[in-house]
């Protein structure tokens, strides 16, 4: 009997671990009962949102990705604590969009109390906005909780324009992102915009002598050097994939096989062998040994970063507010 009882306790046991693992997972509608509306809800303002802004396709995708690159998905940059925020980090310059989810958040405390996390309201709104742009529709599993911490020094180790093909992949790695998905989730800049501040080193001081960035095509230099003249204002926006900013497709890919590359990390992309190949194989320069289309391999690549280091559970809170802890 104490054989029996014993294995008994250890079912149990199993079974009560399996069960916090389970309900501790991400899933696609988790919020099917509790609020059945929320996905409208959060798709109605970030589609009323782009009305009046046309970049907001770009800027929701970079708030998800800047999330989650530090303390993982958890809302944590959108906390407003004073000059220690994570917000204030130099390597979240020029992100936004926190407007847009505070917005989705108050209309969804209205018709849901306690229920949906600011977390979840920023990978959700990213998955809309790219279905803006003209890119891929996919279910995003939902089930985030809301981080406790929000600190400025926590960001240092974000990925910089200045970053070594590398080091960034080295950054990607740290976070369970592979080579391959550095260049799917780096072709996210084929909508959007970029701040001359970011080009000035590479085109005024990038070699010895005051020298430019020796990738970029000879075609192209004159055309950044004349968005963004040296001395000039450095707040100008200059688009990061010339042929087509607001749709959301492969062009930036054969913008950077070919020297047209905005970003010094972008254009990096090409310079490693192991990158290369993977810009290649969507090109139709390879044969297509990754199986898949340019934008399902991105919609797998964004869904697998929409999980790094996801709270679920008591690991986590549901903020009434996503500016501030509870």
């Amino acid at each position: 009997m104490a054989w029996t009882n014993a294995k008994m306790s250890l079912a149990l046991s199993l079974l009560t671990v399996f069960l916090r693992v389970s309900l501790a997972d991400l899933k696609v509608g988790f919020y099917s009962n509790t609020c059945p509306q929320a996905e409208s809800i959060i798709r109605r303002v970030v589609s009323g949102a782009a009305l009046s802004d046309p970049n907001l396709p770009a800027i929701l995708l970079r708030l998800h990705f800047h999330d989650c690159f530090v303390e993982g998905c958890d809302g944590s940059i959108l906390v407003n604590n004073g000059a220690i925020s994570e917000k204030n980090a130099f390597g979240h310059e020029g992100v936004r969009g926190f407007e847009i989810v505070e917005a989705a958040k108050a209309e969804l405390e209205s018709a849901c109390p306690g229920v949906v996390s600011c977390s979840d309201i920023v990978a959700l709104a990213a998955r809309d906005a790219i279905s803006l742009a003209n890119g891929p529709a996919y279910e995003v599993p939902t089930g985030r909780r809301d981080g406790r911490v929000s600190n400025m020094s926590l960001a240092k180790d974000m990925p910089e324009i200045s970053d070594s093909i590398q080091i960034l992949k080295a950054k990607f790695m740290q976070k369970g992102l592979n080579a391959k998905e550095l260049v799917l989730l780096s072709a996210a800049h084929t909508i959007g915009t970029t701040a001359c501040f970011f080009m000035t080193k590479r085109l005024y001081d990038f070699l010895p002598g005051g020298q430019p960035d020796p990738t970029i095509n000879p075609v192209f230099l004159p055309e950044l050097t004349s968005q963004c003249p040296q001395n000039g204002d450095v707040n100008v926006r200059v688009p990061m994939d010339r042929i087509s900013e607001r749709l959301f497709d492969k062009q930036i890919l054969q913008n950077i096989k070919d020297g047209f590359a905005v970003l010094q990390t972008d254009a990096g992309l090409y310079e490693d062998v192991a990158t290369r190949r993977v810009v290649d194989s969507y090109l139709g320069m390879l044969n297509p040994f990754f199986g898949a289309t340019f934008e399902s391999d991105f919609v797998k690549a964004i869904v697998k970063m929409g999980k790094i280091g996801v709270k679920t559970g008591s690991k986590g809170d549901i903020r009434q507010v996503c500016s501030a802890f509870n």
